[in-house]
């Protein structure tokens, strides 16, 4: 059994979406969710679905060391991040080289790095007068948004669609894409 932890600081839908999607799964756990939000909705899901929760504190959230063996204690073998907006300390990527799993809310290299997360994304991308967004699935490695691509699904946009439906349209990528690919990834099979 390959156990999985989710990082998660907001409301939790892609949690939602990925406990739903590994709900008794032969061989794909999901062991622990970690939050660095007390108040994250996605805390609640977890708990619901009996999943451990981990909260960190401020200290804690920059302590790679300390994740490292939280983790550790639990097993885990892959760790998704699932609209986790801080920092993964380099012990943490050091110690789950290519088993670190990200989704951006946009194709990268466009619309990647600091500051580019959530709502600002989509509205760069109406600025920008882009064609087309997309999802974003790739290795978490000491650059922000730079490590490898494992997949991108893209979807057209229409001229004077706004962020929201820029947001609307990408969020549908998420939920249909997110959870098989991870678990392509966790399988050996991408």
């Amino acid at each position: 059994m390959k156990h999985v932890a989710i990082f998660a600081s907001g409301k939790g839908s892609n949690v939602e979406n990925l406990l739903a999607h590994f709900n008794n799964h032969s061989s794909i756990k999901i062991s622990l969710l970690v939050s660095n939000n007390a108040q994250a909705g996605a805390i609640d899901i977890a708990k619901k679905n009996n999943v451990d929760v981990l909260v960190l504190d401020k200290d804690q959230t920059a302590d790679g060391n300390f994740i490292v063996a939280a983790l550790a204690s639990k097993k885990i073998n892959y760790v998704i991040l699932a609209g986790y907006l801080k920092i993964i300390p380099v012990e943490l990527i050091h110690a789950y080289p290519e088993k670190i799993i990200n989704i951006h809310p946009a194709l990268l290299p466009k619309f990647g790095g600091k500051g580019m997360y959530g709502s600002h994304i989509h509205k760069a991308v109406v600025q920008s007068g882009e064609t087309q967004s997309g999802i974003t699935i790739h290795f978490v490695n000491e650059e922000y948004d730079k490590g490898r691509i494992i997949a991108q699904k893209a979807v057209k946009l229409e001229p004077g669609d706004s962020f929201n439906e820029v947001e609307n349209k990408v969020r549908s990528l998420e939920m249909q894409w997110f959870p098989k690919i991870v678990e392509e990834v966790i399988s050996g099979r991408k």
